[in-house]
């Protein structure tokens, strides 16, 4: 075992608190080999350094999101933490005045080579939109995706975190989606997957984790477990990780078109792969990259055959 304290210095602190750990004491956490893993806590200085670290930024339009609104880096920007001096964030915004041509909506994603392990990252979800009125069925998310070639396809697999601060898909209720998929068809919309539902404000900073591994997916928000799935709805080849903001199809607010924009933030994402971390665990590691100064470690083998990465779902 090793004991991970709190230390004197205001940034190990401010981080812990953020990262859920208990200053009052020492976290324990059991040692583990250190395996391959990947690791962005978005320092990259602007958006061309952010490509370089094999981000993809979606311009393809299509599903899901509004049919034929754009998909761009017009959204997307790296910022200073205004809470944090020395750190930095990823923000994604989605913005609406009600048509199809005002729309812009944003997607990033990394390679597709993650199936198996550890997926963890630290969101910041919002309720209410930086500008304009509220109501727009949008969506806020984190997740891991394998394309749909085709109807059903058998080798879909996708792994949700999706938050919808103002309801939408026939429940008016604000709630958070945690879900594993088996496969699904586009038009008309028919899917199958496995899903729980957080039915309250996510309004704030949350670690959103998944452990994929013997046939079994465990999602925990904030160091919880929430919901386990399995069988057909355990992934079955390679994903990409993706960040995205979105308008639901058919929910955008009535009777205005006053500019609407929703923001969701990114300050860290991490995979280990092969590796079944606990909240404490990935947090340890986390903490530990940060203590080294290190912002980004990729140390994914690659594939011996390379999958293509589109950024288009």
């Amino acid at each position: 075992m090793r004991r991970d304290c709190a230390r004197p210095g205001r940034r190990f602190q401010w981080h812990a608190v953020l990262l859920g750990a208990t200053l009052a004491g020492c976290v324990e956490v059991p040692l583990q080999p250190k395996g391959e893993v990947f690791f962005d806590d978005f320092s990259e200085p602007d958006l061309a350094a952010l490509r370089q670290a094999n981000w993809s930024i979606r311009s393809a339009q299509g599903h899901p999101g509004i049919p034929g609104a754009q998909w761009g880096e017009l959204g997307l920007d790296l910022i200073d933490d205004p809470q944090l001096p020395g750190n930095r964030m990823l923000r994604l915004r989605a913005r609406t005045e009600g048509s199809v041509a005002s729309t812009a909506q944003v997607q990033v994603c990394h390679l597709r080579r993650y199936f198996e392990g550890t997926y963890a990252a630290r969101v910041r979800f919002t309720d209410d939109p930086v500008q304009g009125p509220k109501g727009d069925v949008v969506v806020q998310t984190f997740y891991a995706v394998a394309p749909l070639r085709f109807d059903f396809d058998p080798e879909y697999s996708e792994l949700d975190w999706e938050y919808l601060p103002n309801g939408g898909w026939g429940d008016a209720r604000t709630r958070l989606y945690g879900i594993s998929w088996q496969t699904a068809r586009i038009e008309p919309w028919l899917a199958f997957n496995q899903a729980h539902q957080e039915f309250s404000s996510m309004q704030g900073w949350h670690i959103l984790l998944m452990q994929v591994a013997g046939g079994r997916v465990r999602m925990f928000l904030d160091g919880a477990e929430v919901a386990e799935a399995g069988g057909r709805n355990y992934p079955v080849v390679p994903m990409s990780i993706n960040f995205s903001v979105w308008f639901s199809p058919g929910g955008l607010l009535p009777g205005t078109t006053s500019l609407r924009m929703y923001e969701q933030d990114v300050d860290w994402v991490l995979h280990a792969r092969d590796q079944i971390l606990s909240p404490a665990q990935v947090q340890s590691r986390v903490e530990q990259f940060r203590r080294d100064g290190i912002g980004y470690r990729d140390s994914i083998k690659p594939a011996a055959t390379s999958l293509a990465s589109p950024c288009n779902l």
